[in-house]
């Protein structure tokens, strides 16, 4: 059973160490997880990125926040070209581990558009069914 698994029904207040957390997460074949940053005080999702390791080690001994650049293949401090960085506010692991939470205190735009968020773009559907779903199969 899995190190997040086992922890399902620690109690509050309940800590392991950082070693033994970054070791159990659920890295991609890439040596990569997902990590959605989200401002700290509004709720709003500001963007998605990938971290390794020595990116997250990084992150907490700085407060500032450093992801893994795939297209780079480098380290990216946020902001470090820009100047619109990210300060590390609170880092959350998902409930199976593979994936991040940073809650961030985001200075100016996150996305490279020059938007405050990367997710402006939106999904509308502007149909509705020829026919039910049921009665198709049946």
């Amino acid at each position: 059973m899995g190190f997040f698994k086992l922890r399902e029904q620690d109690p509050a207040g309940d800590a392991k160490s950082l070693d033994e957390t970054l070791d159990a997460l659920g890295y991609n074949s890439d040596g990569l997880v997902p990590a959605i940053a989200q401002q700290y005080d509004s709720g709003e999702v500001v963007m998605m990125a990938w971290m390794n390791r020595a990116a997250i080690e990084e992150t907490l001994e700085t407060g500032r926040v450093c992801y893994w650049s795939r297209s780079r293949q480098a380290y990216w401090r946020k902001g470090e070209s820009s100047g619109q960085i990210q300060k590390l506010i609170e880092m959350r692991f998902d409930c199976d581990g593979d994936a991040l939470l940073l809650k961030v205190d985001q200075t100016g735009p996150a996305c490279h558009t020059g938007r405050r968020s990367c997710f402006y773009h939106k999904v509308v559907i502007d149909s509705e069914p020829l026919i039910n779903p049921e009665e198709l199969y049946k």
